[in-house]
Order: C-alpha cells, then structure tokens, then sequence
C-alpha cells in the first residue's frame, strides 16, 4: 500500500509535487446513479426548467474543468475531454462520466467530481417531485496511465 502524499512528515496537508513526473495521458471515468420513482422518471421530459438530462450533462463537464477550485489539493490540469453519458432505467438515472488529460497527475477526482454534480444537478431539477430521491453508487469505474498503472473496479 502507498503513502498518503497529501501529508508531509508533520501530518500537515500539502498539495503533491508533481513537477518531476513525466507527463503522459491519463483518463478516468466514474459512476453515480440517481434513484427515483418511476412516476418522477416518466416527468423528466416534461420539466418546466428543461430537460434535467441534458442540464445534469453540461454541468458534469463545467464541473470536471472545476475540480481544482472544489476539491482544495487538486492541481488544475488542462482537460483535453470530458463527458457524461445519461442512461433512464427503471429504477433512476445511471451516470457514467469521462476525463482525459496529458499531464503529470491524474484525473480521478475530475471523473468523480463531474459524476456527482451531474447527479446533483438531476436530483435539483426533479426535487419538486419528490425530495426521497437517492444519489447512490458514486464510485471510480477505471483509470489509466501514471506511475501507479491503470485499475479497472471488478
């Protein structure tokens, strides 16, 4: 197992120096999935604010190139992709987001980061219909590049 890097010897936080690793491209994709009632499900098109789906899409990518500004150790990092993709199922809404960079740390927490405001954006276009709905299931799917290799959740 690895050290945690955003501590130095004194157990004081630190942002990670990154400078000497080489840059190589890097992408991640994460997960989150809104749960609803089929009767909420069946009203997002009719949505007086718009459609929540393509809101919740737009705001995952604004809040990849975020992230740094959110999470307070994340280096900025020059995305050259993000996307989300929205899926209606019977039981809510499966988000799947993707980043992609060129540079010397990853781009984790930009996938994660986009997954969760895209739900979060769901949950507060459709919130009127009923405050019970579940963000749930938001979790790393996979990364690749850097030194500590690519990982795939099984």
């Amino acid at each position: 197992m690895s050290e945690l890097s955003h501590f130095d010897g004194a157990g004081s936080p630190r942002m990670v120096d990154v400078s000497g690793k080489r840059a190589t491209v890097r992408t991640a994709r994460a997960h989150a999935f809104v749960r609803m009632r089929p009767d909420v499900l069946a009203r997002l098109a009719e949505n007086p604010k718009g459609d929540p789906l393509e809101i919740a899409r737009v705001a995952g990518i604004m809040a990849a190139k975020r992230t740094p500004g959110l999470i307070p150790l994340c280096h900025p990092l020059m995305l050259t992709h993000a996307d989300i993709e929205i899926t209606v199922e019977d039981a809510g809404v499966r988000i799947v987001s993707s980043a992609r960079t060129e540079a010397g740390t990853g781009v984790e927490m930009e996938a994660l980061t986009a997954a969760a405001i895209a739900a979060l954006t769901v949950y507060d276009m459709t919130k009127a219909l009923d405050k019970s709905i579940e963000i749930q299931d938001l979790y790393l799917l996979e990364k690749t590049g850097g030194k500590s290799g690519d990982y795939r959740r099984s």
